[in-house]
């Protein structure tokens, strides 16, 4: 398997990232990525996975997940009730034991690449939980006596939302990289690979409306890369071109499908707000 990230033909990967990446895996750590929602952390894995060749394990961690469920899992209900029904089954304990993502991974008889995803959504004690298996790749199963250690150490990416503060000791043996939001030059990249052909005068607007929207004050959910390019593409579709987006006509000051870029209707309402008062100006929101 090759050893380093240098991005992928659908990923525009920065130099610092692809530094992090392969940071992470010489030193045989955790890659604890953050970042704005929007900007790549969960598909990152999905990329490195695919540039590294190397099969990929995903757990989505919820609110309810506990550290426990990505080990194994242990159906004692079900065994007894197949005692009771006499199931020739239940004498084998390994019946009833659910492996989860970890234990799946030190199965893998190639080194497989592990994303624990948005681990900030459960319990605070859930990244304290799972030290001693990350760091020793190897944990205990009571009910069959047995220990289950990697038979090679897996890539494990780690995203978070930062909703909540991880522990000190977790953060510790972790490699941390803040995936910074994308400059207009790597934004652009990033648009080309989704929408190779695009109109160049169409993506400069549109990306100045873009940037202008996130400076606004006040915004409570700045658009992310990911609206982005859902607005360009419903752009396209509805085949609005750059004069449109650069009208400047006091009534027009909202861009056209906005719906896709702002997402709550206090930001909606700040829009309205300032489109109102720009009317006596002839300015543009953010400008």
């Amino acid at each position: 398997m090759s050893k380093r990230f240098e991005g992928t033909k659908e990923y525009v990967a920065t130099e610092d990232l692809k530094v992090a990446v392969n940071a992470a895996i010489a030193l045989e750590r955790p890659l604890l990525i953050k970042g704005e929602p929007g900007t790549g952390k969960t598909v990152l894995a999905y990329e490195v996975a695919k540039a590294l060749k190397a099969p990929l394990l995903t757990w989505h961690i919820k609110s309810t997940t506990k550290a426990h469920q990505g080990l194994y899992e242990y159906d004692a209900v079900t065994r007894l009730r197949d005692s009771q029904l006499g199931e020739e089954r239940v004498k084998d304990v390994r019946n009833y034991i659910k492996k989860g993502k970890l234990w799946e991974a030190f199965d893998a008889p190639e080194r497989p690449v592990l994303l624990i995803d948005e681990i900030d959504k459960a319990d605070i004690e859930f990244p304290n939980d799972l030290l001693q298996e990350l760091d020793r790749m190897e944990f205990y199963v009571y009910e069959t006596d047995e220990t289950i250690a990697a038979k090679v150490r897996p890539v494990v990416i780690i995203t978070s939302n930062n909703e909540k503060e991880l522990p000190d000791a977790f953060l510790r043996r972790c490699f941390f990289h803040y995936i910074k939001f994308p400059d207009e030059e790597t934004m652009n990249a990033i648009v080309d690979v989704h929408y190779p052909g695009i109109k160049q005068k169409l993506v400069a607007e549109a990306l100045r409306i873009f940037y202008d929207m996130r400076k606004v004050p006040g915004l409570k959910k700045k658009p992310s890369t990911s609206e982005l390019l859902d607005w360009l593409k419903l752009l396209m579709v509805e085949d609005i071109d750059e004069a449109t987006l650069r009208e400047r006509d006091p009534n027009k000051l909202v861009p056209p499908l906005a719906g896709a870029l702002l997402k709550n209707e206090q930001d909606v309402h700040l829009f309205e707000r300032l489109a109102f008062l720009a009317r006596r100006e002839g300015v543009r929101p953010g400008q």
